[in-house]
Formats: structure tokens, sequence, C-alpha cells
């Protein structure tokens, strides 16, 4: 058995995972503590600014990403103290960074890439640990999409004999899993369906403050504009064929901006946006089965922040009438800190020389080892 740590920050900017992870030898995974490092309100503006800038200067990229290291470091300490475990006993730390753009298509005719900020050289000497980090470059390098590499770990924890069945993180953005049955040769399927938390959180915030709309309520108090909604479902992202990946690169409240007549109301918008997220997985879903010959799936595993909010799940299962949705705790794995693992995980993978995306997922050529190792 292994140690590792798992760090994640998604799309969402609300703060920090930490997850500690055992691993055997056979890369079962087991959740033993987990840490929440909240992202102070200045390091949060300042990322989502960077995420939408069109110029940038160095001084301030290098100032944001040794913020945000550090507060990653903070996020070890407290999972290590807490837990009463010592740095020694950390096989490696799986980070992820802080994605800033992710391009893989390029830009103006430039090349695909994708951009984290992350620093593992300084959270290796903070840390006194073993880091691996620069998960997604690989992949990209190799043809990929560089995302979604969660999907792997969800085959590791999830797979079962004689069911097909769906994760589904609900992130700032979705990231949908097709788990065919163990005993399948159906290879797994996965992308990104569109965004989730992120128009969310962003509409609630402009018109209600705070970070994210607890529950989904003030969604649930809106109505759906259908001609909106039927705007929104316009965007060619929603119709382009996997491997497909997104981020704030394409969706972001400029680009619902584009979509208002100005005269709606902000309680409908919120509405309407929940419904986006539930119709885009749905159709997500629907592109999944058909490209795996799939019948409904038995069940779907809702994971991350979305995975709380009420008003989103019940719109999902009136979408998805003959599928459960089955909350991941019951699988043993807690839905906030499947993502963090997942990357504790892949340093493991790392570790042992073994591939770390599914090219059925990304795309890419064909497996590859993931991620760079920054001893301390």
């Amino acid at each position: 058995m292994a140690l590792f740590v798992g760090l994640m920050s998604g799309t969402s900017l609300d703060g920090i995972d930490a997850a500690l992870v055992e691993i055997d030898a056979a890369g079962r995974a087991r959740l033993l503590a987990s840490h929440a490092e909240p992202m102070p309100e200045a390091l949060r503006e300042l990322l989502l600014r960077l995420c939408q800038a069109e110029r940038i200067a160095f001084a301030e990229l290098a100032g944001a990403e040794d913020a945000f290291c550090r507060l990653q470091a903070a996020a070890v300490g407290h999972l290590l103290a807490g837990n009463g475990i010592a740095t020694g006993q950390i096989a490696a730390i799986g980070s992820h960074g802080q994605t800033i753009e992710h391009a893989p298509w390029g830009h103006a005719e430039g090349p695909a890439y994708t951009l984290q900020l992350d620093n593992p050289s300084l959270l290796a000497e903070l840390t006194g640990c073993t880091v691996v980090a620069d998960f997604r470059r690989r992949d990209l390098a190799a043809g990929g999409q560089a995302a979604p590499l969660a999907p792997a770990f969800h085959e590791a924890l999830f797979r079962r004999a004689g069911q097909w069945q769906l994760v589904l993180n609900l992130g700032g953005f979705a990231n949908l899993t097709l788990l065919p049955p163990a005993e399948s040769e159906a290879e797994v399927i996965g992308f990104d369906t569109g965004p989730a938390n992120a128009l969310l959180d962003a509409w609630h915030a402009r018109h209600r403050g705070g970070r994210y709309d607890p529950e989904g309520a003030w969604a649930a108090s809106g109505q759906v504009d259908d001609t909106l909604l039927e705007r929104l479902l316009a965007e060619p992202f929603f119709h382009r064929p996997p491997p497909r990946s997104t981020g704030r690169e394409v969706f972001h409240l400029d680009w619902l901006a584009g979509h208002l007549t100005g005269k709606e109301r902000p309680a409908d918008v919120q509405a309407t946006l929940a419904e986006l997220t539930a119709t885009s997985v749905a159709l997500g879903i629907e592109m999944a089965r058909e490209l795996a010959g799939a019948p409904p799936a038995s069940a779907l595993i809702p994971c991350g922040g979305g995975a709380h909010n009420g008003d989103l799940l019940g719109r999902l299962a009136r979408h998805l009438p003959e599928t459960a949705l089955i909350p991941s705790s019951d699988w043993g794995w807690p839905a906030d800190w499947l993502e963090a693992g997942a990357f504790a995980w892949l340093a493991w993978r790392r570790l042992v020389g073994l591939p770390g995306n599914l090219p059925s997922v990304t795309g890419a050529d064909g497996p590859r080892i993931l991620g760079g190792v920054y001893a301390p």
C-alpha cells in the first residue's frame, strides 16, 4: 500500500480539493481523508480575469501561479497535519494545476494548447514531497484533447459486470463517462458535454451575490425560456462529435449576453441555464449511446459540486427516466472528492510507469504515460 495526495482546483475556482488516497499494487484506491482549502477572493478574481484576458503580463501570471502554488501547499499541510501523516509517508502528490486556457483545436490557425498554472518545483520545495504534474500536455502532444482525464479513474472505481453505467462530473463544466459492462469489449467513452456550474455561478453572483445558487433554489424559482434555450443550444460545440472538451474560452457571461434580448427576468435566465446543462448532458448521453451501441444506462453517478444541486439533479432525472441517479457515496467515494482522487491515482500510474489516458476518450494516438516527476 502507498499513500498519495491528489490536488484539484476546477473551473468553479472555489478552492483547492486535497484527497489522501491509499492505493495498492493493483491500483485499487481508497479515500482516507480530505481537506478543502478555500480560495481567497482576491486570488479567485485574479484567476477568473486571467481566464478571460486577451493579454496577460508575465509578472501578473507569475504572481498568480505563485499564490496558487502556496495555496496548494497549505492544502497539503492541513490535510496531512489533520490526519497525523508525515510528509515522508507520501509517495507523491498529483497536482492538476489551475486551467487558465484550454484550446485543443488551437486559436487563429495556431497550434493546439492547454495551459494550467502550476509550479511543481515550488510545490515539492514547500511540501517536501515528490510531485507529479503537467498531466495534460502529453496527451495533447499525441493528438488528443488532453481532457477529460478522470474517465480512466471512473473505470477503475465503478465499472461492473452486467451493467452500463454513467459517471457525470458536474463541476464548472460537465464531463460524462459511459462505462460498458466489465465483460464487454466495448471501449469507455467520455467527453465534456458543456457548461455546468460555471454559468450558473456567474449569473447568480451577478444578480444575487455569493459564489453559487444553494440547492439551485433560485433556478427553481424561475421559468425556462424555451426560445432562449433554443438559441443557446445552437452553439456548435453541443453538436460536435467526441472527442471534445471545452471551458471558459467558449462559455462565459459575454457568450450568454450575446444570446439575451435584455428583456428576460434574471430568475428565468438562471432556470434556462440549469435546463441548458441538463439538456446538453442528455444530448451527450444519447451521443455516447449511439457511438457505443448501448442501451439506456442502469445508473448515473453524479459527482462534483453540482451533485448537491437538487434542482439540477431533478432536471436530469426528468431527462433520463430509465436511469437511476445513484450517489457516488453508495459506491464508497464521496461526490466532492472524485476529481482530486483521480489525480492521486494518476500520480500512482505515473510512478509505476502505466498509461494515464484513455485514447477512446481523448482521441490520442495511443496510451501515454502522463505527467512529469519533481523530486523534493
